[in-house]
This record gives structure tokens, C-alpha cells and sequence, in this order.
């Protein structure tokens, strides 16, 4: 077997499909690529059991079989080599040949049947949406993901679609919370729970592009997501979701609008006197139209202060900086609203005009 495929072509696939394989397994398959070759197309697939991704090329061969070559060695010979077009062949004993100009490599693969399949899914299940906007909630909300396996269902995001097309992006750590809102066409109402790191790789393969679709299929027990030419698998994460929205305040006593660049900056500094060994709140006290930020470690102290529109009973609350800072980077606004009801209660985040996100942020406690 032998095809010729373009370097950038190739690079770029393996690169992409890597993702989803392991790079430390008791099956060495799992640790590979499987490459499906039908006449002028070549398929490939990482698949690590609970993450997929497969994509097609286009290469230059008459011939068709199926191997696997490990993903980390093959990504780069391909990336070492000339630029230009490489070609590959297998011969019957899975031995793989790959040239390119004057270069050649030979290395092993095996046989592709002791690669696992991907799950089945049907057009039945079938829910479609704007990558731009997919990838929109997904970079809003991915921060608030827990890294910790505590809770695992946690370790996920939340989709929470209703019938009337009403699409909710969820994530929860226990300290924080971002629900992303979106209107769809979608009459179908489910819920179910996606891995950030299948997310992660969805938002990365989507285009921020409002004429292309993501079509999406759920199994029961697996997602798969469908967009630029590449499909994701991923398995759902089993277990009830947080109850989130009996945890969005409904009532405040302070409402203060602050800019987002001014205020990022400001966290940004602060961060300088903050680390693993000098940990500390951010001291906000808002007034009627400041807020005078204030930290203070073992490092160094700052205090500063920014324009701030304040309605309500002025208060001095603790936030933790790197919590405040996500939040605040994933609004992807000018200008935000802050909804409060003292000192020992979580903040609310949201946009100054629209209701397209709610981000929430528990207070830290202020010790004098």
C-alpha cells in the first residue's frame, strides 16, 4: 500500500487527531493513530476510550487497508520532514516506509483490528447550531470547570436545552459558576453532561464563523460533534448536575458597573504580590462612584482605585484575584454589572446590557 499526501495536509490531521490518544497505555494501540486508507482518501482516528476524533484527507494511491502507527513518532517524522509531498508505504508485514526529497524513515505499525470502534450514532438524534456560537459559550464558561475529580460530574459542562430553543452552557467548581445563554432553533429539549476536555478540543476545531453549523449526536452514553470536517467523540459523564438555577441570586442590595479592561488590569497587578505561599483577597469597597481595590501579602501591599457607578448600600467585600480576573476575561465585555447582598454572599456577574451570561463568584472572608 502507498499513498502521497502534501506535508502541511498531514501535519496538520495528525496533529489534530492526536489529541485523543494516549501516550501512556497497557494497549499500544491506544497509544496510535489508525489510518484507513480507501483510494484517494486517507481516514484517521485517535480514540483513548473516552475521547475520538477522526478526520479525512485527501492523498494520491489507488490502494486500501488499514493500519496503526504510533501517533507521537509518526507526528513527528512528519513534522522533521522536507516540505513538499511525503509519501508512505506499508508493505504485508506492517512495515512503513516514509519519504520526503532525499529524507526517509522506516518504522513498525500493527494491525488494525486491535484498535477499538468509535460508538454508532444515528441522524435521529441530530441537533444543530452556529460554531460561532458554540464556541462562544464554550470559551465563556470552560473556566469555571472543576479540575479536581472530587464531584466528577463536575469535571464537566452542563447542556441544558429546553423545547422553546433556549440553550444553557453550565459549569460549576463550588467556588464559582458561568452560565452562558443562547437562543437556538432547537425544539428538542435534553440535558446532558459533557468533559471539558472534549470540550476543549471542540472549541479549538470550531470556526468563529456564523454561516457554519456544528452538528451534534447524543447515543445515551456518548456526544459526538460534527463541524470542519472532523468528528469528536466523547463520553458523557454520569451523575445529577447542580442545581444551578436555584443557586442564581434573584435579589441584591448593591449594583455597581465597572469597566473590564480597567478592572483587569487593576487584578493584574494585584496578582504580582500573590502566589502559593502569600495568598490574600482582593479587598473591593464599593462606594457611590469608586471602587477602591486593595491587597495586601507578606510580599508587598497595593491599593488603587476605579471609576465605579454604585447603586445601593456601599460594602467591602473579599474576592479571590485569579477567580475575579477569569471571570471577568470571559465576558468579553466593556462593560459589566455587578449584583451584590453583602459581604458574605456570592457576586453576580453579567452583561450591562442583554442577559447572554450570569457568572457567580463566592466571597473569600476578610480577616483584619
Amino acid at each position: 500500500m502507498t499513498f502521497i499526501c502534501e506535508k502541511s495536509v498531514l501535519c496538520e490531521a495528525i496533529s489534530n487527531v492526536s489529541k485523543a490518544t494516549t501516550t501512556k497505555s497497557a494497549i499500544s494501540a491506544l497509544e496510535g493513530i489508525k489510518l484507513k486508507l480507501t483510494a484517494n482518501t486517507l481516514e484517521l482516528t485517535g480514540y483513548d476510550l473516552d475521547l475520538g476524533i477522526r478526520t479525512s484527507i485527501p492523498v494520491k494511491s489507488n490502494d486500501s487497508g488499514e493500519w496503526i502507527i504510533n501517533a507521537r513518532l509518526f507526528g513527528e517524522i512528519a513534522r522533521k520532514m522536507p516540505s513538499g509531498e511525503i509519501t508512505t508505504e506499508i508493505d504485508e508485514a506492517l512495515n512503513v516506509k516514509i519519504t520526503g526529497n532525499q529524507t526517509e524513515y522506516s518504522i513498525s505499525s500493527i494491525p488494525a483490528d486491535e484498535y477499538p470502534d468509535l460508538p454508532e450514532y444515528s441522524n435521529e438524534s441530530r441537533i444543530t447550531i452556529k460554531q460561532s456560537s458554540l464556541k462562544s459559550m464554550i470559551q465563556q464558561t470552560i473556566y469555571a470547570v472543576a479540575i479536581n475529580d472530587n464531584k466528577p460530574i463536575l469535571t464537566g459542562e452542563l447542556f441544558d436545552i429546553s423545547a422553546d430553543g433556549n440553550f444553557n452552557l453550565v459549569a460549576i467548581d463550588g467556588f464559582r459558576m458561568a452560565v452562558r445563554t443562547e437562543k437556538t432553533n432547537i425544539s428538542k429539549a435534553d440535558k446532558f453532561v459533557v468533559p471539558s476536555k472534549a470540550l476543549n478540543e471542540v472549541s479549538r476545531l470550531l470556526k468563529d464563523d456564523n454561516e457554519k453549523q456544528c452538528d451534534i449526536y447524543t447515543t445515551g452514553r456518548h456526544i459526538v460533534f460534527d463541524m470542519n470536517g472532523y468528528l469528536v467523540f466523547s463520553r458523557l459523564l454520569e451523575g445529577e448536575f447542580h442545581n444551578y438555577t436555584a443557586s442564581i441570586p434573584q435579589e441584591y442590595s448593591t449594583s455597581a458597573e465597572i469597566g473590564v479592561k480597567e478592572m483587569l488590569d487593576c487584578l493584574e497587578r494585584c496578582s504580582l504580590l500573590i502566589n502559593e505561599k502569600n495568598k490574600a483577597p482582593v479587598r473591593c469597597n464599593f462606594t457611590q462612584d469608586k471602587l477602591e481595590i486593595k491587597c495586601g501579602t507578606t510580599i508587598g501591599r497595593i491599593s488603587e482605585e476605579i471609576t465605579c457607578r454604585t447603586e445601593g448600600e456601599g460594602f467591602e467585600i473579599g474576592l479571590n484575584n485569579r477567580f475575579f480576573y477569569e471571570a471577568l476575561r470571559a465576558t468579553e465585555c466593556d462593560k459589566v454589572l455587578l449584583q451584590m447582598d453583602g459581604p458574605k454572599k456570592p457576586v453576580k456577574i453579567m452583561p450591562s446590557e442583554g442577559q447572554d451570561f450570569i457568572f457567580l463568584l463566592m466571597p473569600v472572608q476578610i480577616r483584619d
